[in-house]
């Protein structure tokens, strides 16, 4: 078996180990963040269940950290007293990314992880099966429910030699994206393997991992080596160490080679992560914005590295630079080794321990600028600046750019080496216990509105065709993702309104005029974040189905988890049959639904009948027939 394989099995509740079926698996560990959270915890209150039945969850607040008006402190008090009622660890503002810190402290290989966060998979470097869910899902797991999903295939990515030339992980991750697209992952995890591996710490396996990601994979995996232990003794956890590896004649679905040592930085061009091109290609790019930091490239390592760089030198006048941290940890640790005041001196912005930039949290570039960073995503408008263009990077080819003021390739200089501590410093006091509150009451400002009751699936299901959209619309476009409208994530009647903004202005007032409708759009439909607003948001809008292509897996599960019909166009020319204002009609979606795989939808205004694909498992017709998986839970 393959380490998929082998952690699969060792958490399968139903369901067989085949590709493409349904499968339930018994989660051991979740985590939330609050931009998704506050959703999270209001849905699992209404279950009624009074503590978490998983071994650790974990509720970070790391997103929403600008505080200029009440909304997002009164939802981190929310999720602070929720989460403590329920059994649930709080990871406070200032503590760190939750993907970072749960690396750090909760890690542990072999188990299982779901966060409502898309780059949960970032703890696969520990050699966990880490996967990223909408936010119901992870409050069912909290609630002791499998997750379920399709048996993914597996993808072997065999990595040989070792990184030169001041190549990085991030280039790593960059090369795979370049090789297989921002769709090349859908339905499978990435499990890597080689000689390549060992040469590559527990950070960087994780920057790897998080990526995955952009992949549209459902998870990545290492091995739980010696390097793994390593990386827990310095966090003064090697009791959770399990040795993890793939057995000898381990069989894959498909199989990818990256040879490290010939890899050399590169660059995801705007705006998506898979225009990957050589850094030194892109020399005459001048740069006004750096940023340095965000889940996937946040650690002590990574940091380190960027202070040797800038010692001693000063950033272009032109350029403005953020470092961000990615724990308490790392920027105490950073603090006391004098790494930090080469940062300042070099003129830095050290920013708090959050996402920051990465999540649309203040530091838009200006109009036209070219800002470059070490973030995972570069959709187009995500910087908050929609003129911009947004490259992707190591941390080492930020730091050069940032001191030359344009795209610099860190091939052109000595190799970048750093010495990590033997024993990392460990200091939990801003994750609160719940043990330590038990008498915690739930507290509620007046920003956290009810999320919107889903309805029974009706038999005639008619309506205009709202918007048609093109491919790769991702759940940015879908739901925005800024500091104006990220405190309103409690607030779903609030963020309708922007609805699908960035491709048409109108379409909010459209739903809102017809009453709802449909959704026509491409290929891989909500892709991005795991972010269940972008499902949420339409159904507070009347959309009780959409027409694409094809989906993102974590957008198609929110859509089905709250009674939206995703539809997948059997013949994708089909799409070119339908206009913005054309009326639809599915005539009988129960019977097409239980009867097998194709629902039957009419274009009353051209008269076209159109067949499109929705393959659902029984448990899965229950829940779309229901409306929902929380309406199919309480008919049961």
């Amino acid at each position: 078996m393959n380490i998929t394989e082998k952690i699969i099995a060792a958490h399968l509740v139903c369901g067989e180990l085949k590709a493409g079926s349904e499968i339930g698996l018994r989660i051991d560990q979740t985590l939330t963040q609050d931009s998704t959270g506050t959703m999270a915890y209001l849905q699992f209150e209404s279950m009624g269940v009074p503590k978490v039945k998983t071994e650790l969850s974990v509720a970070y607040i790391d997103h929403n950290t600008l505080q200029s008006g009440f909304e997002n402190a009164d939802d981190h008090a929310y999720i602070q007293s929720v989460a403590l009622k329920h059994g649930i660890r709080v990871s406070k503002p200032g503590n760190g990314i939750c993907h970072q810190v749960h690396l750090e402290r909760f890690s542990r290989p072999g188990k299982t992880l779901i966060g409502s966060d898309s780059h949960t998979p970032t703890c696969g470097g520990m050699g966990m099966l880490a996967i990223g869910a909408g936010g119901l899902d992870v409050a069912l797991a909290m609630g002791g429910a499998p997750l379920y999903l399709s048996m993914p295939r597996v993808v072997k990515v065999e990595l040989k030699g070792k990184l030169t030339h001041n190549a990085a992980a991030k280039d790593v991750i960059l090369e795979v994206l370049r090789l297989l697209s921002v769709k090349g992952g859908v339905g499978k995890v990435m499990e890597y393997a080689g000689e390549g591996v060992r040469t590559l710490s527990v950070p960087e396996r994780a920057t790897i991992a998080n990526m995955g990601a952009e992949l549209g994979a459902t998870a990545s995996v290492f091995p739980s080596d010696e390097t793994t232990r390593a990386f827990l003794k310095a966090q003064g956890r090697e009791e959770d160490f399990v040795p993890l590896a793939a057995d000898a004649d381990a069989c894959y679905d498909e199989c990818v080679t990256v040879d490290l040592s010939a890899l050399r930085p590169l660059a995801a061009c705007p705006h998506s992560p898979d225009a990957v091109k050589p850094v030194k290609a892109l020399a005459d790019v001048r740069v006004d914005q750096v940023c340095i930091g965000s889940c996937t490239n946040s650690s002590l390592a990574d940091m380190l590295k960027v202070a040797a760089i800038l010692k001693g030198k000063t950033i272009a006048p032109h350029v403005s630079l953020t470092v961000s941290p990615g724990s308490r940890q790392v920027l105490t640790m950073l603090s006391r080794c004098g790494a930090l005041a080469d940062i300042i001196g070099a003129g830095a912005r050290v920013l708090e321990c959050a996402c920051g930039p990465c999540i649309g949290m203040g530091q838009s570039p200006k109009t036209n600028a070219v800002s470059v960073r070490t973030f995972n995503r570069n959709f187009y408008a995500r910087s908050g600046t929609a003129s911009a263009d947004v490259y992707l990077v190591s941390p080492e080819t930020a730091a050069y750019t940032a001191l030359y003021g344009k795209l610099t390739d860190p091939a052109d200089f000595p190799q970048v080496t750093v010495s990590l501590p033997q024993t990392f410093e460990v200091n939990d006091n801003l994750i609160l216990r719940p043990e330590d509150h038990a008498d915690t009451e739930v507290v509620r400002g007046p920003n956290i509105k009810p999320f919107p009751k889903t309805q029974k699936l009706t038999k005639n299901i008619t309506g205009k065709v709202l918007i048609v959209c093109e491919d790769n619309i991702t759940t940015d476009h879908i739901m925005p993702s800024n500091s104006k409208l990220l405190p309103y994530r409690s607030n779903i009647p609030y963020l309708a309104d922007y609805c699908l903004q960035p491709v048409d202005p109108a379409f909010s007032a459209r739903a809102k005029e017809n009453g709802g409708g449909f959704i026509v759009a491409g290929q891989n439909y909500g892709q991005g974040s795991s972010r269940e607003h972008a499902a949420l948001v339409p159904l507070y809008l009347g959309i009780r189905a959409v027409l694409a292509v094809s989906f993102a897996r974590i957008h198609k599960s929110n859509l089905i988890n709250n009674g939206i019909l995703p539809l997948e166009f059997i013949d994708p020319q089909d799409k070119n049959k339908i206009r913005e204002g054309d009326e639809l009609i599915i005539a009988d979606a129960p019977s097409d639904i239980e009867k097998g795989d194709t629902v039957i939808v009419t274009n009353k205004t051209t008269g076209d009948t159109i067949v499109t694909r929705l393959v659902l498992s029984e448990r899965l017709k229950k829940v779309m027939q229901a409306g929902g998986v929380l309406a199919a839970g309480k008919s049961e």
